[in-house]
C-alpha cells in the first residue's frame, strides 16, 4: 500500500462534476456507460441538480490538500416499511482517480458514508458491485460488508 493521502470529503459541487465523470468512466465497464467530452454533455449537470435537491441524497467528493477531486460516492437514505419503517443506506458509485488508489482514500469516503447513514438513524448500510470487480468485492469484505442478496438488473 502507498502512503495515505490526506483528504477532505465535502459535499459536490457542479464544478466536480466533470471529475466525478473522469472517474465513473475509468474502468471497462465505466467507459462503456459514460460519455467523456468537452464538453460534457448537460445530462450529467441536469443529474447533478437532481441530486443537490433530494434531501435523501447526498453526493460527496474526497479532495486532496491541494484541491484536486481524488474520489467520490453518492449516499441515499431509502425510508422503508421493512424492519419495522426503519431506513437503510445504499452507496453508490464509490470511485477513487487511478492515480490515488491503494492510500485509503475509498476506506475514508466508505466510513463517512457508514458513519452517515447510522447518524440519520438507518439500521444498515448496502451496495451492489459488478460480478466482475473482485478487488472491489475485497476491498468491502475488508470494511466489514458481507455477501448477503443477489443483485438483479433490467436495462433500459
Amino acid at each position: 500500500m502507498t502512503a495515505t493521502l490526506s483528504i477532505t470529503i465535502r459535499r459536490a459541487l457542479r464544478d466536480d462534476v466533470a471529475a466525478i465523470v473522469g472517474m465513473l468512466a475509468d474502468d471497462r465497464l465505466g467507459s462503456a456507460r459514460e460519455r467523456i467530452e468537452e464538453p460534457l454533455p448537460t445530462s450529467y449537470y441536469q443529474a447533478f441538480e437532481r441530486v443537490e435537491r433530494d434531501p435523501n441524497l447526498q453526493l460527496v467528493v474526497a479532495v486532496d490538500g491541494e484541491g484536486a477531486v481524488v474520489g467520490c460516492l453518492q449516499l441515499a437514505i431509502l425510508p422503508g416499511l421493512s424492519s419495522q419503517g426503519a431506513s437503510r443506506g445504499l452507496l453508490e458509485d464509490v470511485r477513487v482517480a487511478s492515480h490515488c488508489r491503494s492510500r485509503g482514500i475509498g476506506e475514508k469516503l466508505v466510513q463517512w458514508a457508514v458513519g452517515e447513514a447510522r447518524m440519520k438513524g438507518c439500521v444498515l448500510v448496502e451496495l451492489l458491485t459488478h460480478h466482475t470487480r473482485v478487488d472491489a468485492q475485497r476491498f468491502y469484505e475488508r470494511l466489514g460488508f458481507a455477501r448477503s442478496h443477489v443483485g438483479m438488473t433490467i436495462r433500459f
